[in-house]
């Protein structure tokens, strides 16, 4: 981020607004970067640093209720309990008591995979170089397995969820983001599709579309191993048609795409797949014909002895037991293998490697950070890109032994009440919380 792009004169006018709250002094507000279902994400920096640039993400209110969706409440608590160097930090929480919106501030990443696949595939029409590839994927693994370790799934990893810090200290270390949909599972496991449908079409595991009733964190790792592939080949690796409105799990044209690829799945390579409910249901569609695959290894231009091809097929199993774990793919030979991973993945550490220069995020002066916005009845809200930063260290991971702090687990609430709303979230019930309840479970979690 340029000083050009702080110093442009119309950014004064995001902080101009007659009722701003007084937590907004501390920042100087420059525009907003990013906007979705969730709310809008602006760009700050902190008056008494201004050499630190930050992120602000203001969430949308519901006009269901009296108060914010529980997913903005959800993410808050999550964040607040976790600490992992590949994992977004939550710097701090804001109220407007105005309106009762909630702003969430993170330190700012200026990249993402998606804008980072999608340079090289529209931009500059070159593949990303292995060292990037190997790093990127080692550094989101990391932090997806302190995640798991912590018994934290996700559900909804993606390109554009998968932050990347730029120039500084940090540049190049990968964040995990965006944990509106994330959860606290259990072992035995509880059902968990009660919470509806999960993670975004393209990266849904195959047990997410056939209508599993319980899953593991195991349906994070094929959204993972579809990641991998669209980094190795800058396209999505199953690129479904989602027929949108309808609660149903069932996704013909997706599952259409990953049989092409796979192969249909069978009951000896998946033997809990004919308890899956539009395996039955749905039989008649899905195995309509036979398919003619091109194969997983000639999609992403790979030999079967190649261990990048190993790893990825590994994470792209049907069935969900014989998945990788995340801490099973980073002891992977993938990663022992020249180049090794590294904790800047933008900068090859050989001698003459090209650098990309990657672009910024573009900034749009004239959204004021105050003014109202609000969902449209029964439209649900859900996370959009956080931006956070961390202090993994300059001397590579490869070696390092992780401490998973015990912060992540669930946290004896002192009151029944506060209490009592946490589990709720955390169980993915359907409560609005009103102005009071915001301001009383804010306290408590903060």
């Amino acid at each position: 981020m340029g000083d050009g792009r702080a110093n442009n004169p119309n950014s004064h006018s995001n902080n101009s607004s007659s009722n701003k709250p007084e937590w907004l002094e501390q920042y100087d507000v420059i525009g907003k970067i990013g906007e979705g279902t969730y709310g809008l994400v602006f760009l700050a920096k902190v008056k008494s640093n201004r050499s630190k640039p930050i992120a602000i993400k203001k969430f949308k209110q519901s006009k269901d209720g009296d108060g914010v969706s529980p997913t903005a409440i959800r993410e808050i608590m999550l964040l607040r309990e976790i600490s992992h160097e590949n994992v977004v930090k939550l710097a701090n929480v804001h109220i407007n008591h105005a309106d009762m919106s909630l702003y969430l501030a993170f330190d700012y990443a200026e990249h993402d995979l998606y804008e980072i696949i999608r340079h090289h595939r529209d931009k500059v029409n070159q593949a990303i170089n292995p060292y990037t590839v190997k790093s990127l994927l080692w550094q989101l693994l990391n932090g997806l397995n302190y995640l798991h370790s912590n018994w934290i799934v996700h559900r909804d990893l993606k390109p554009s969820n998968i932050l990347v810090m730029g120039d500084g200290e940090e540049q190049g270390v990968v964040k995990i983001a965006d944990f509106g949909l994330a959860r606290i599972y259990q072992a035995p496991l509880k059902p968990l599709s009660e919470n509806g449908v999960v993670v975004t079409i393209w990266y849904r595991a195959p047990e997410l579309l056939l209508g599993a009733k319980h899953y593991t964190s195991a349906v994070d790792m094929w959204a993972v191993g579809c990641i991998f592939a669209e980094l190795l080949t800058l396209k999505p690796l199953f690129q479904g048609q989602e027929v949108k409105g309808t609660p149903n799990p069932f996704q013909l044209d997706q599952l259409d795409k990953i049989f092409k690829v796979l192969g249909h799945p069978t009951q000896e390579k998946w033997p809990m797949l004919v308890n899956l409910p539009h395996w039955q249901s749905d039989l008649q569609h899905i195995q309509g014909h036979k398919y003619e695959t091109a194969g997983l290894h000639s999609v992403v231009h790979l030999s079967h002895k190649n261990p990048a091809y190993e790893l990825l097929s590994q994470m792209l199993e049907y069935d969900p037991r014989k998945r990788l774990t995340a801490a099973q793919a980073l002891e992977h030979d993938y990663f022992r293998m020249e180049p090794l991973p590294g904790c800047n993945a933008l900068v090859p550490p050989q001698p003459g490697e090209k650098v990309v220069n990657y672009p910024t995020r573009p900034v749009d002066t004239s959204t004021d950070i105050v003014g109202t916005i609000s969902l449209q009845p029964s439209q649900p809200v859900s996370s959009g890109n956080s931006v956070s930063g961390g202090n993994p260290g300059r001397n590579g991971w490869r070696n390092k032994s992780w401490q998973h702090s015990d912060a992540a687990r669930c946290c004896t609430a002192s009151s029944s009440t506060a209490a009592d709303k946490k589990e709720r979230i955390r169980n993915g019930d359907d409560w609005i919380p009103s102005t009071t309840e915001i301001e009383a479970l804010l306290s408590f979690l903060i």
